[in-house]
């Protein structure tokens, strides 16, 4: 009877599971030690449950055969940094021997742009050199022309300026104002001035009261005291 292929994936059912767990441990266990005798290996194996509980094979001391993996990992990972050192080292003298030959070409085009070394040249050479001076040539005036106008634009704006501060000097200069004393002399005479109003709007009053009261008795004392207060204005 032929067995059907078992599909990898994890047994739902506990006992079907625990079932499977130990007679695949036996199973390898019994190969483990097959192993050890017939080809004289040292073969070592450990198992955690899914309970957590520990099973182990060794067909000698557990802690040596552990150890010893221990120190070849070391080993093959010593091995495995020297690898990848000197690929790296490879790499980087490839790296620099592109770089050595692009400056080398770089420096023959800037000697030939310069006008040395055109012995050598063919004629297609020549003209593509030709063509790359014109390019040159007008992205340098280009910017020499950018550079004027802005250098002329920055002295229109100075000169305008200039102009401003000109004509408010002279407005100054026509129309000066006061000197401080002057004006302290000036305010001083509006005050004076202000005062003295003052004080002829009241003496005004003063008449214009004494005016109604005498015109209070009497018509003729109303004509005498309006002429009064009309010569006291």
């Amino acid at each position: 009877m032929v067995r059907g292929k078992v599909e990898m994936k994890r047994i739902e059912n506990s006992t079907s599971r625990q079932v499977t767990f130990s007679k695949r441990r036996n199973g390898l266990t019994k190969k483990a030690y097959e192993l050890s005798v017939l080809c004289d290996a040292e073969v070592a194996f450990i198992i955690f449950s899914h309970k957590g509980r520990l099973f182990e094979f060794a067909s000698s001391n557990m802690q040596k055969i552990i150890e010893r993996y221990h120190a070849r990992a070391r080993e093959t990972m010593t091995v495995d940094k020297s690898t990848e050192l000197e690929h790296y080292m490879e790499n980087l003298k490839h790296e620099t021997a592109n770089m050595a030959k692009k400056i080398e070409i770089l420096e023959v085009s800037k000697r030939k742009l310069m006008g040395q070394g055109l012995g050598s040249c063919s004629m297609d050479e020549l003209e593509d050199i030709d063509s790359q001076l014109e390019r040159t040539l007008k992205i340098i005036r280009a910017r020499k022309t950018q550079l004027f106008k802005d250098e002329i634009e920055h002295l229109n704006a100075k000169e305008r300026l200039l102009l401003q501060q000109n004509a408010s000097l002279r407005e100054k200069s026509q129309h000066p104002h006061p000197h401080p004393y002057q004006y302290h002399h000036l305010k001083r005479k509006k005050g004076e001035i202000v005062a003295k109003v003052q004080r002829v709007g009241k003496w005004r009053l003063n008449c214009l009261l004494a005016f109604l009261k005498c015109a209070a008795y009497s018509s003729a004392g109303q004509w005498l005291s309006y002429n009064f207060f009309i010569e006291g204005i």
